[in-house]
Order: structure tokens, then C-alpha cells, then sequence
């Protein structure tokens, strides 16, 4: 899932949001209660899955969105979730999840460091295996959902090559490799991007149609 060296693949980062339960925990005088921030149909997004969802983000980008971009995230990713679970789309095998969170613990240099940050953000290990298994699962399925449809022209090839690919590396004082040579890698870019665009209309088609409720203070 990450960009290859001198192509900028364009890949989706959106975590899909849990199902909230009902029940908020208990009020304590030193802490904040849980609140619910919106209504999705019948379920609802709780406060603290947005601050899930901001802290797996800078623990993978270093940076997290704001609230409104937060919470807009985990309401289309409540969409994806809803279709693909009734479609019966597969969940990702725990070892795909594995060798992910394998990969995010190293770019920490040590099982120490990465446990620090963790510490820092106010993330346990099961709670990154968890968002990232939905962030496997909301991916692969709009990957589904829209590939098939996705048609990338030799056209489309070379004017990416021409008027992306060989400017940015003439930006870096280094020649643009042969054409053929990257030909695959420039098509999955186009189609990442494709499924990028459809992914976001018909996530914008289909919210319209929701019952969607942002409580007061819901988005800051």
C-alpha cells in the first residue's frame, strides 16, 4: 500500500467507522462523557471514534484532519460498511492485517518506539488491528465495487507520462525512465484515481438519500 518510488499512487486512507453501541460509558467527574455527534439512519458516531479515527491518523501520517473532516470520513465509511457487509463481502484475513500492522510497527525502528507512540495517542494494539482491519476491508471493497468499470486509454497513459511523470522528475534532475517500462505502474495510478472519483460520487449520491443528523457541536 505504499507509492512506488517515483509515482505518487493515489490510495485511499479513509478507516472505516465502528458500529457504536447504545450504551455510554458512565459519567466521571474528572473526565469527559462520551457523546454522541451524529445520527446515520438508525446508528449513531460517538465522539471518541472521532478521536480514534485522529489518532490512528497521525500515528500513520504523523497529522490528523480536522473534526468536520473526521466525522465526514466515518459517515462514508458507514456507507461502504452498510453495502459491503450486506453484500456478504469478505472480511480480510487476520494475516493480512498482521503483516500491515508488521509494517506500521516498523516504521517506528523498534517495538519501543512504536509502543511509545502508541502510548502517546491513547491507542492499545488491538485498537489499531481493528481499524486497520476495517480500513483493509472499506478499501478492497470499493476496489470491487468500481475496477471493473474502470477503463485506462494508452492516451491516457502518455499524457500522464508526458505532462506528470516527466515533469516531476525533471524537477529532481533525473531522467524519466522508458516509457514501457512503467507503463503498468502509470495505469494503476489512472485507475486508482478513477475509482477515487466514482468512489466519491457515489458515496455523495447515496448520502442524500441517508437520514443523516449531526448533533449540535457535532462538527467544530
Amino acid at each position: 500500500m505504499r507509492p512506488v518510488n517515483f509515482l505518487p499512487l493515489l490510495v485511499m486512507i479513509a478507516v472505516q467507522a465502528p458500529r457504536a453501541s447504545a450504551a455510554l460509558p458512565p459519567a466521571q467527574s474528572s473526565r469527559v462523557v462520551d457523546r454522541i455527534v451524529a445520527h446515520v439512519e438508525g446508528d449513531i458516531i460517538l465522539q471518541s471514534q472521532v478521536r480514534e479515527l485522529g489518532a490512528l491518523q497521525q500515528l500513520i501520517d504523523g497529522r490528523a484532519e480536522s473534526d468536520d473532516k473526521l466525522l465526514e470520513e466515518l459517515i462514508e465509511q458507514w456507507v461502504v460498511e452498510t453495502e459491503a457487509t450486506a453484500s456478504h463481502f469478505p472480511q480480510p484475513a487476520q494475516s493480512e492485517v498482521d503483516r500491515e500492522l508488521k509494517r506500521l510497527e516498523g516504521n517506528f525502528g523498534s517495538p519501543e518506539k512504536y509502543a511509545a507512540r502508541l502510548n502517546e495517542l491513547g491507542l492499545s494494539s488491538p485498537e489499531v488491528s481493528r481499524l486497520l482491519s476495517r480500513q483493509i476491508y472499506v478499501e478492497r471493497y470499493v476496489d470491487y465495487k468500481f475496477r471493473p468499470s474502470v477503463q485506462i486509454d494508452p492516451a491516457d497513459v502518455d499524457a500522464y507520462y508526458k505532462n506528470e511523470l516527466a515533469p516531476e522528475m525533471a524537477k529532481k534532475n533525473q531522467s524519466a525512465p522508458p516509457r514501457n517500462s512503467v507503463e503498468d505502474q502509470i495505469r494503476e495510478v489512472l485507475t486508482q484515481r478513477r475509482i477515487s472519483d466514482l468512489t466519491a460520487k457515489w458515496l455523495d449520491d447515496t448520502k442524500s438519500r441517508l437520514k443523516i443528523e449531526i448533533a449540535a457541536g457535532g462538527k467544530s
